[in-house]
């Protein structure tokens, strides 16, 4: 059996390295070899120039590939993965397409695992966890009126004056923006354009106090059903989202602008002038070398009964860049490795899925990420 892992770029070295290490039979495929080298090729693995023929051709049944490429290109991968008996592992969202993959996969006894990174990933993993320990509680009430937060993202260690130092794709960055979302806020519906028209105030739960600036992203109401919500619970709140230094929505106002003013203009337009101005900041906002990236992630869920809270509970995680290499590769690509090492012991059923709810592969997985992490707690705001 061999493992695929197709991509070499920020995020993936960390859980790339951990398959070699653990003894795993891994072939490592890149559009450029030499990249590829540079991440891995102080070990024993085979590197491979990619393209989706050359890896169909080397699939083989009981196989798995991951794809660590653009979302775009990961249903036709996965596509391939069933036309040659193998699995699939990604760290993205599941796309319909992907999606509607679902009963060929389970017909054929095989798994597609996605949103197994850091957002979505271990996000999951942590509202999985409060949901369970909320049930299990002896203050549970049907009744109870129930809000939820997430909140993630990654922000310098050493903050500069954009707010913001470009840590995977600018252009992705910078399109992300464009992106309208919905969320419940104060038990209505909030739909939002843009998401500069709705950040918000976060403190944060950490040893040292820290507040930021946070804001929706993409649709969080179908993340009840995944996160397991009774339909039947009075939501107050539900929000995914994305944290941002404070100062972030003042620093990026000139960008803010830039987006506004591109309404009406053609798709090609669009990523023409967003890819060029990514460019431009990629220049004046990249990490240095050596330079320690941060990440934070913040999952929160609260109960309450006659204005009273009942249960509050909030997953609260701080990293950054070290020795070890940057917070973002590890918290993305060392749960993927971990999916994988799911797989191959048939702990994942087949079919499409996301991260795991089962307790055990929870708990395995936030034990691992509490070594990724400089700081991680489950924070019992009553206790």
């Amino acid at each position: 059996m061999t493992i695929h892992w197709c991509g070499t770029g920020l995020s993936s070295g960390p859980g790339l390295r951990r398959l070699i290490e653990g003894g795993h039979k891994v072939v490592v495929w890149n559009r450029t070899v030499e990249k590829a080298r540079e991440t891995v090729g102080d070990l024993p693995a085979e590197i491979r120039a990619y393209s989706l023929q050359a890896l169909s051709a080397a699939l083989a049944p009981g196989d798995l590939a991951i794809s660590m490429l653009p979302a775009d290109q990961h249903v036709a991968i996965a596509t391939a993965c069933l036309e040659k008996g193998a699995h699939f592992v990604s760290s993205s969202y599941i796309a319909p397409e992907m999606r509607a993959l679902d009963a060929a996969f389970r017909d054929k006894g095989l798994v597609s695992i996605n949103e197994v990174g850091l957002d979505p990933g271990i996000d999951h993993l942590m509202a999985h966890d409060l949901v369970a320990r909320y049930r299990a509680s002896k203050t549970y009430d049907a009744g109870d009126v129930v809000s939820f937060f997430s909140y993630c993202g990654g922000v310098p260690k050493i903050p500069n004056p954009f707010r913001y130092k470009f840590s995977w794709a600018p252009a992705g960055v910078l399109k992300a923006l464009r992106s309208p979302s919905r969320s419940l806020r104060n038990f209505s519906e909030l739909r939002v354009s843009r998401p500069w028209d709705a950040i918000t105030r976060y403190d944060a739960p950490l040893p040292v106090p820290e507040s930021f600036e946070v804001y929706p992203n993409r649709d969080s109401y179908p993340f009840m059903t995944d996160y397991r919500f009774d339909p039947g619970w009075k939501l107050r709140d539900f929000v995914r989202g994305t944290i941002r230094l404070n100062g972030w929505a003042e620093a990026w106002a000139p960008i803010f602008r830039e987006i506004e003013g591109l309404e009406g203009a053609s798709p090609a337009e669009v990523d023409a002038a967003l890819t060029a101005r990514a460019n431009a900041l990629l220049k004046e906002n990249s990490y240095a070398p050596g330079e320690p990236d941060r990440v934070v992630l913040f999952v929160s869920l609260k109960a309450e009964r006659e204005g009273r809270p009942v249960f509050h509970e909030t997953w609260a995680m701080d990293a950054w860049g070290d020795a070890r290499g940057t917070a973002m590769g590890r918290l993305v690509s060392v749960p993927v490795s971990l999916a994988v090492e799911a797989v191959l012991a048939r702990e994942i059923p087949a079919g499409v899925h996301a991260a795991p709810h089962d307790p055990k592969l929870i708990s395995r997985w936030l034990g691992q990420v509490q070594h990724l992490a400089q700081y991680l707690q489950r924070v019992d705001h009553l206790g």
